[in-house]
């Protein structure tokens, strides 16, 4: 039986999911954020860095906290990846209002009597990186730990919000039915769980596979979907799938498609499949052409990828809290960004929504009563469409259009799941927002 702490030095998959064991003393009372500063703990520092403060391949529990903190902004050194080029013309502009009293706005956290501000916010939800965007300009800019301008950090599963705005952009183009069956685009996965799913259902992860996520169980899927998708040499012994796309082929069918939302990174590297097969393009490519080479951003994005070069479309992204801004910014536009049109208003419409309601709330997301999941975004129950790319550790786009505000926060909580991190962000958000719109 394999231990968890190897699984890790198997996988770009834990990018996407994470667990709260990765947490190494999320048991107990973790080191502040102060405390866990990459630049304090010493990571990587020295020529070379000393054994103790070394994190590196192949045997390291590098996602583990408080190494987490330095590994998000380093997943390069530690994987192979792809690049998302962002071609080769200048950046484009990104202007400035920066507004400091939004520091001092206070909200109450979920189920707590005590008032908290927005600072205190960022520091408790160990934030590497925030950008808030408010009518087009840049209203609030922070980065520490290991993250400053020149950065990428890893954005986990932000990237299946971007693979899904890819596929609702090519269905709104009339590229893509979301209605046929995945087993009709891709032969390869007719016999598979996937083969009677619709595409729409894969893209709102509403598909009923076989398929465990149990993170505490060491024989669950996900790890031998992670020791298919490991980039790194296999053992000797090995005879399983090889690959993302090998592995999809195993997975088999258990109840009904569409009926219960269940979130399964597998969907997102079967939707990446199904528009890397529409399209002739590999993900990581098709991403370049359609949004990081139109948006202006400042660096290349870069994607893991397994053995076979495929780009790990469900968490293999990492980028620019500048970029990143730049693409809430195109959400929030319907499309539009620096005067250009990337793709039909009606794709963002679609998202705005929202998805199957009496499904979603199957899941039981205590922080999301009454939201949805659309073309691989979260939906808020809000009066007016709120929706989010979130990650694992605390990773959001996040945007408000009645606030006409976008904000972008890069984090390494040290727990994977983002319902310890909703109670103080999401009243944060909605307290920023109010006093945005009152300005």
């Amino acid at each position: 039986m394999r231990t968890l702490h190897q699984s890790f030095a198997l996988l770009p998959l834990t990018l996407a999911l994470g667990l709260a064991s990765v947490s190494g003393n999320a048991e107990n009372t973790p080191l502040t954020a102060q405390e866990s500063d990459p630049q304090v703990m010493g990571w990587m520092q020295g020529f070379p860095p000393p054994d103790d403060k070394l994190i590196a391949q192949p045997q390291s529990n590098f996602f583990s906290f408080p190494k987490l903190r330095w590994t998000v902004c380093h997943i390069r050194e530690l994987m192979p990846t792809s690049e998302v080029s962002r071609g080769i013309g200048a950046p484009s502009k990104l202007d400035y209002a920066l507004d400091k009293n939004i520091d001092a706005i206070t909200f109450t956290p979920t189920g707590s009597k005590q008032k908290m501000t927005w600072r205190q916010s960022l520091d408790a939800n160990y934030t590497d990186g925030i950008m808030v965007m408010h009518h087009g300009k840049v209203v609030y800019e922070r980065q520490n730990g290991c993250l400053n301008e020149l950065g990428n950090h890893a954005a986990m599963s932000m990237t299946k919000s971007l693979t899904g705005l890819l596929a609702e952009t090519l269905v709104i183009e009339g590229k893509l039915n979301d209605k046929a069956l995945v087993g009709t685009i891709i032969p390869e996965l007719k016999n598979s769980g996937f083969g009677d799913a619709t595409v729409r259902q894969v893209m709102d992860m509403t598909t009923a596979l076989d398929y465990s996520e149990d993170y505490a169980d060491p024989e669950a899927d996900i790890w031998k979907y992670s020791e298919a998708a490991s980039p790194l040499p296999k053992a000797k012994d090995y005879t399983g799938p090889n690959g993302y796309f090998e592995y999809l082929q195993t997975v088999k069918k258990k109840g009904t498609h569409g009926t219960e939302f269940n979130y399964r990174t597998i969907n997102s590297d079967a939707l990446g499949w199904i528009i890397s097969r529409t399209t002739g393009k590999a993900v990581d490519d098709l991403l370049s052409e359609r949004i990081w080479q139109k948006i202006g951003a400042e660096q290349s994005a870069y994607m893991t990828i397994d053995g076979k070069g495929t780009p790990f479309a469900g968490g293999g992204i990492s980028a620019g809290l500048h970029d990143m801004a730049r693409v809430g910014s195109l959400m929030l536009n319907k499309g539009e960004i620096n005067g250009q049109r990337l793709f039909p208003t009606t794709v963002v419409d679609s998202i705005e929504a929202g998805g199957d309601k009496k499904a979603f709330a199957t899941a039981g997301y205590n922080q999301l009563k009454n939201g949805s999941y659309k073309s691989m975004w979260w939906l808020f129950n809000n009066p007016t469409p709120i929706y989010a790319a979130r990650g694992v550790h605390g990773q959001t786009i996040y945007v408000d259009p009645a606030a006409d505000m976008v904000i972008v926060r890069f984090a390494s909580y040290p727990e994977a799941g983002n319902g310890k991190i909703d109670p103080t962000s999401l009243p944060a958000y909605s307290a920023l927002a109010n006093y945005l719109i009152k300005k």
